[in-house]
This record gives structure tokens, sequence and C-alpha cells, in this order.
């Protein structure tokens, strides 16, 4: 670490910033400058392609605009000196452009025809739109992959782990580590698919919506149709053709919000590890020079997991806000929007952090068996369900409260308080009291397997 990294406000661009080089090359400001460079030019040749008569016989070649030769760094700072000057960050873009290609010797009327019909939003709105598709698709999606691939993995290794479940915190009837593993990664995957399945919307039709300066300059040209092209065949998106000066972000908040939901859930499988770590189910890999607490020299904490879900909840606070606020622009258009868009890599920067978290904490816990077995053989009062539904199926109406006269507040129960009990029990048949003696806590987990085996076979 630097001293300009150590000086930084913000952990992302100190403390965390080597981890963050994906979400910076998909997020940064740079990353905008270049995206918006890319729609102009793509603009620009398109209208060559599609409305020469725009260019009046001047003719070019734009194959070396799809190489990112005008993308380079060098590049991007002039950009933003040109925007010192003006003060408008996408006229910054243009002038860039127009300085470019005039000294590479392109036509005047390529030059003139540079952000030719389009609003600053036209050109911010696409370039959102490609960020978020093209983070999403190698980014967002893959990683989100990773995580339910290593959940389950785990879960086709421990489906025949038996343990306690608790429910209000209170013992209850045991399922498997890999069931219970098995419901987070089916959770996870459900708004993983959601994310993906999300359109991304984009819209092209200047100040207010109406396609006026377009319409104007080249009135017999069905514009609406044109734009609807390079939207979806040029830029992969789709078509948003009623809005105001601004794509209406209600696309885009679906998309956060598949995150948040997203987040959510794994921030509860972070709970959820945490207190199988606390119980003794879970131990952790120990590195020799890892330090676990300033005093207590035994201890093995669980910072992975609380690392993450510490960012999962900054990523999901500040997509709650972004929620309130992207929908409400006053009148045709408002700027309060745009400030609030540039803070979409922190939401995405400190998801990816919870992310690689998340899978290091993962990659690190091993099962402990022995410990789960151990607690079971003291809760035979589990198996309080099994003999009153086995006493149900008999016909014995008050099934129900003998079972919880003989086990509620009635203390430790043993093996033998049990077998007792179920031979004690006249109106039990012979086969069924037979099952029940046959009967432990840890065979005691129904359909956890075959549910884990029913995931892992679907997933595949």
């Amino acid at each position: 670490m630097n001293h300009k990294s150590v000086e930084a406000i913000s952990p992302l661009d100190g403390r965390y910033r080597a981890s963050l080089d994906t979400v910076a090359a998909g997020w940064s400001e740079g990353a905008l400058i270049r995206a918006r460079i890319r729609v102009e030019l793509h603009w620009v040749r398109f209208l060559y392609l599609h409305v020469p008569t725009l260019f009046r016989g001047q003719t070019f070649t734009s194959d070396n605009w799809l190489s990112g030769v005008y993308e380079t760094e060098a590049a991007v700072l002039r950009v933003k000196e040109i925007e010192c000057e003006t003060g408008h960050d996408v006229k910054a873009v243009e002038y860039f452009l127009r300085e470019t290609l005039q000294r590479e010797g392109y036509p005047s009327q390529v030059l003139a025809l540079l952000h030719f019909g389009l609003t600053s939003e036209d050109v911010n709105n696409l370039a959102y739109g490609c960020m978020l598709s093209q983070f999403r698709t190698q980014e967002l999606l893959p990683t989100m992959d990773r995580v339910v691939a290593a959940l389950t993995e785990k879960a086709s290794l421990y489906k025949d782990c038996a343990m306690v479940s608790r429910t209000h915190g209170q013992v209850a009837s045991p399922t498997t580590m890999g069931k219970a593993l098995t419901v987070h990664a089916h959770r996870l995957q459900r708004q993983r698919d959601q994310l993906a399945s999300l359109e991304i919307l984009g819209k092209l039709n200047g100040a207010v919506g109406d396609y006026h300066g377009l319409a104007i300059a080249v009135a017999e040209a069905n514009w609406p149709e044109l734009t609807h092209h390079f939207i979806t065949d040029t830029l992969g998106l789709t078509q948003n053709p009623w809005t105001t000066q601004i794509e209406s972000h209600d696309n885009l908040i679906e998309h956060l919000d598949a995150l948040k939901r997203y987040n959510g859930i794994s921030l509860d499988l972070c709970q959820h590890i945490w207190w199988y770590i606390s119980f003794g189910y879970f131990g952790q890999q120990v590195k020799d020079t890892q330090v676990g607490s300033s005093v207590m020299p035994h201890k093995v904490n669980p910072i992975d997991f609380e690392n993450a879900e510490g960012n999962f909840g900054i990523s999901s606070g500040l997509i709650e806000h972004m929620g309130r606020k992207l929908p409400i622009s006053r009148l045709q258009r408002d700027l309060t929007d745009s400030t609030t868009l540039r803070n979409l890599g922190t939401v995405f920067a400190h998801h990816s952090l919870a992310q690689r978290a998340l899978l290091k904490g993962l990659g690190k816990i091993e099962l402990q068996p022995e410990v789960m077995k151990q607690e079971l053989e003291n809760k035979w009062e589990v198996l309080g369900e099994a003999l009153q539904t086995c006493l149900r199926k008999e016909g014995v109406l008050d099934a129900y409260e003998r079972v919880k006269d003989w086990t509620r507040g009635k203390g430790p129960i043993t093996q033998a308080d049990f077998q007792q009990w179920v031979r004690s029990c006249a109106e039990l048949s012979k086969e069924t009291q037979a099952q029940l003696l046959k009967l432990t806590p840890g065979l005691y987990t129904g359909e956890a397997s075959r549910l884990v085996d029913d995931f892992v076979s679907k997933w595949k």
C-alpha cells in the first residue's frame, strides 16, 4: 500500500483498492468516459451506414473506431482536461473526438455529425447500459456462479452429516449440513437467474424524448425504428421508446433490487455459517502468521464472513437510496440522478468485496462431524416429533399432548427414556415400535439427503 492509498478517504480506494481491479475497469470515471466515446463513435458509424445522405457525399473508413484506439489512458486524460474548460463531461468527449479526428484528417462532415441529434442523456444512458451489460456478463454472474458452485460442492459432500436444527433458537428436528447449505444455494441461484434474465434498456430520442432534432434534420427517416436498430443491433441493449430526457431508470432499479435480494440472502448465509462456527460445527484453516486477537492468542475469528456481511450490507444500503431516488425526476428531467449514478461503482465494489470474502471463507471452513454427532446424541427429545406423528397414524387423538407432557420442560431425555416410552405405548403396532426403537437423533433427518441430491442434479 502506497502513501496515496493510505491517505484515501474511502477504503475502496485505500485498503481494498488492490482487490477491485475488475470493478474499476467496469465502473471508474475512465470506464464511463470510454463507454461514452464508444457510443459517440458507434452513432456516427451507424448514421454513415443507414442515413448516408447526411454525409453529403463525403466518405471515410471507421473500422479502427472499433479497436479502442480512442480509449487509451491518454485519451481519457485529455477528455478530463477539456472538461475542466467546458464544465461539461459529455461535451468534453465530443470536443476530444472532434480534435482527434480532425488531426487525423477525417472529412468535415464527419466532424459536424459528432453528437448529431443527441442529448447528453442519450450518450450517458447508453454508456451506463453498456457498462452494466459488460459487468454483469464478465463479473457479476460468473462470481455468483462460483459462490453457488462452492455451496453446492459442500452441500453434496455434507448431505448425510446430521446436525441439530434450531427454530426460534431452540433445538428442533435434525437436518443435515448439506441440506442447510442447499437452501442458500437454491435461493442464490434463483436471484442470479432473475438478474441474468433482465433486459437492459436504453433510449436515444433527444432532449425531451420526442426526436426533435433528428426529425427536423431528416424528416423522411423513421427515427424510432432507426434508433431501435442502433440500440439493439449495435449496442446489444433493448430500446425504451417512451421517455423524457432521461431513460427512466426503472430497469436499472430492477437490476439493483435483484442484487439487493442476492445481498440479503448472502448476508443471511454469512450469519448462518458464523453461528455454525460458533457451535463448533465448522473449524477454520489456520495460517501461522495471522493473529485472531491482540490479547487472546487462541482465537481464530470468522472474519471473512463478518467482512462479507458488512460489505453486503453497505452495498444494499446504497441500493435502497438509489431505489428511492432514481424513479423520481422533476418534469422532463433534473440532475439529481447524475450524481447518484456515479455511485454505481461503489454499490458493485462493496458487493464484490463481500463476494470475495465469502468465497475465501467458504474455502477455509472444515466440517467437524464428531461435534455435531456428540450434540445430537444428547438431544433425544427431538424424536418427540417422530413419536407423536406415529401415534397420530395409529389413531391416537391426544398424541401431541401426551408427548408434550413427556418431553416439555422435563430436562435431558436419554436413549433409555425414549425407548422405554416407545415400549409403553400400547397403541403403537409392533412394526412401528420396531421402527422407532431403531431410530436415533442422527438418523432422524427425513429426506434431507435426497433433497440435496435433487438440487445437485438440477443445478448440474
